[in-house]
């Protein structure tokens, strides 16, 4: 099987294949011109208001998330760019929005969930001092917003197939955070567009003598926002294209919607789930190279051919089942045996080598600034995390899937308008 014939493979052999198509270039990563882009995944379980010491938890989950971004804010004269793929914040607050309830879209049901006071009070407060360091520091970014970061949830009954499922809508409290108008990104050159106020948003940044395009769209992107992004990329067409969104690919790397939250069933007029988003934008899209996902606990990595021949790479990232970090300080398991889910500082790291005279690459790493290692300096890396997270995989498997090599095939040729 040809390597850009691939559909779906487990992460592992994927994997495998890359790196083993990746040949040495002529001059050490050191010496190559290169830049490192940021994947946040969902950082929902460090502002918890729960994960705190203060509600009786073995430390601040939510220190964890603001060494995270110290620590990306202490390396801004190599990172060139953070793309968070949602989650932002855990709580919601409200059981409906305006929009969906004018259309009946809406139950009576009281969700837990739904706690104005943590969310308002806590959560997004924290989760505003944490990108202001990243701000503050320079770096571009970008926010896509997750399930969590929608103002309401709900249940809605879908009595063709006897299913139960999870809707959200209203993105006040969110834009109010990242919207375009907000001190974020008011005014940044970096900053080209966003829709709806901002709930989807686009981003340039120059790197490695490229200028890239950065997408962060909502859950399940609508028609709406697919066809605001065309119009973007028409406007900018050649300029190499990333999306973050929050989810797109499931731990066995196929492009699923979760089956007890998929929004395109509970709202299709508004909603396209992953395989759509696929069909109808990202494979249509010559541009679109890379998509970075989260949501899913877990790690995948799937290539896939689009209609011009070259490959996508699309990459899911979620740390937020991982406790360990709680358990060294101190917590007690769960009584079925679980830990309580923080994510342990870890975030993805790609360090993208795009000198012509060597082999344009990525090279995947996965970090934590809790422990500060990478996942392969950790003896007990997969006996800590593996059995959440891919428990059919084994440990050397496992460790691959979080440390490997992207061999980004005719890049330059696909790309060849570097910036001056």
């Amino acid at each position: 099987m040809n390597k850009t014939q691939l559909k779906w493979l487990p992460v592992w052999i994927c994997s495998l294949i890359i790196i083993a198509s990746c040949t040495s270039g002529k001059t050490s990563p050191d010496q190559e011109q290169s830049f490192t882009l940021i994947m946040i995944p969902d950082t929902q379980n460090y502002l918890d208001y729960r994960h705190q010491k203060n509600q009786g938890y073995s430390l601040d989950g939510s220190s964890l998330f603001i060494q995270q971004m110290e620590y990306i804010a202490q390396r801004r004269s190599d990172i060139s760019f953070v793309a968070s793929v949602g989650d932002v914040w855990q709580h919601y607050v409200n059981h409906s929005d305006p929009a969906h309830r004018e259309r009946g879209l809406f139950s009576e049901d009281i969700d837990p969930r739904v706690l104005p006071d943590k969310t308002m009070g806590i959560e997004i407060p924290k989760a505003v001092e944490g990108y202001r360091i990243i701000s503050e520091a320079g770096i571009p970014f970008g926010v896509a917003p997750g399930n969590h970061d929608y103002d309401a949830i709900w249940s809605v009954s879908l009595p063709e197939n006897n299913q139960t499922i999870s809707h959200v809508g209203g993105l006040d409290a969110f834009k109010s955070v990242f919207g375009s108008d907000t001190d974020f990104f008011k005014g940044k050159d970096w900053y080209l567009d966003g829709f709806n106020g901002g709930s989807s948003s686009a981003q340039f940044f120059e790197a490695g003598g490229y200028r890239f395009l950065h997408f962060a769209f909502e859950m399940h992107a609508s028609d709406q926002v697919l066809d605001w992004a065309q119009s973007i990329i028409d406007l900018h067409p050649g300029l190499p294209t990333i999306i973050s969104t929050h989810e797109f690919l499931d731990p066995q790397g196929e492009r699923k919607a979760y089956p007890g939250a998929d929004l395109s069933l509970a709202d299709p007029e508004y909603h396209n789930n992953p395989e759509q988003v696929w069909n109808k934008f990202i494979r249509k899209n010559d541009q679109v190279f890379l998509v970075l996902c989260g949501h899913r606990i877990g790690q995948a990595l799937r290539v896939d051919q689009n209609d011009y021949g070259h490959n996508v790479y699309q990459m899911l990232a979620d740390y937020q089942g991982r406790g360990q970090a709680g358990l060294d300080a101190g917590a007690e398991k769960t009584p079925s045996g679980g830990v309580i889910g923080l994510g342990d500082g870890w975030f993805r790291e790609l360090n993208f080598y795009l000198d012509k005279e060597n082999n344009p690459r990525i090279e995947v790493k996965t970090f934590s600034t809790f422990y500060k290692a990478y996942s392969a300096e950790i003896d007990e890396y997969a006996q800590w995390y593996k059995p959440l997270e891919q428990p059919q995989m084994t440990d050397p498997e496992f460790l691959l899937s979080e440390e490997f090599t992207l061999d980004l095939m005719n890049f330059h040729d696909r790309f060849d308008q570097p910036v001056d």
